[in-house]
């Protein structure tokens, strides 16, 4: 239980500080400030051999290694990466630990934030999620403030959305907008 309170924490202090720094230095500040923007939710790593890393992670949280799945084709979620409609797939997994989820994705298709990371930048953290309340609004202040749409689509359980910004240059990350539907 202590070493997920302090991965969590060493992770949120790294994505404070390099914040904090970009914003300095050169970030525009926003227009509208979301209320979910003040929590980070999901901590997401891109990986080679997503079975190896679940195994990794689950042996140094002391839990077991979550269900792995694949995401539905692109189409089937409304993909969309750079602007145009994407086939893009990804095996994924999710630990939950308790105030923060870390999510783990292995791309298997091109077309997707996940394998241009992959590609250019190695294995790494790439995104911090964040649960907002008004992503259209989020995502019109973030795109006003120089950061563009790069991927975005439909969870595989079809109840929500996520927004990729182009934070990476500015921020050290790439900033997920997550947002639920309402209940029915």
């Amino acid at each position: 239980m202590e070493i997920r309170k302090l991965i969590s924490a060493a992770i949120l202090a790294s994505f404070m500080t390099t914040a904090l720094n970009a914003q300095k230095s050169s970030a525009p500040g926003l227009i509208y400030n979301d209320p979910g923007l003040k929590k980070v939710v999901q901590v997401a790593i891109v990986v080679r051999d997503i079975e190896k890393s679940s195994r990794l992670w689950a042996e140094l949280l002391g839990m077991p290694v979550p269900e792995i799945r694949t995401t539905r084709p692109g189409h089937e979620v409304k993909e969309i990466y750079r602007g145009k409609p994407s086939e893009g797939q990804v095996k994924l997994t999710f630990f939950d630990l308790g105030q923060v989820v870390l999510e783990l994705l292995q791309p298997i298709s091109e077309g997707t934030s996940w394998k241009e990371f992959l590609d250019k930048k190695g294995e790494g953290v790439q995104h911090l999620g964040f649960q907002v309340a008004d992503q259209n609004k989020t995502s019109q202040a973030l795109e006003k403030a120089g950061y563009p749409i790069i991927h975005q689509g439909r969870y595989d359980s079809d109840d929500g959305t996520y927004i990729y910004h182009e934070t990476l240059d500015a921020l050290g990350v790439v900033v997920e907008l997550l947002h639920s539907d309402k209940a029915k």
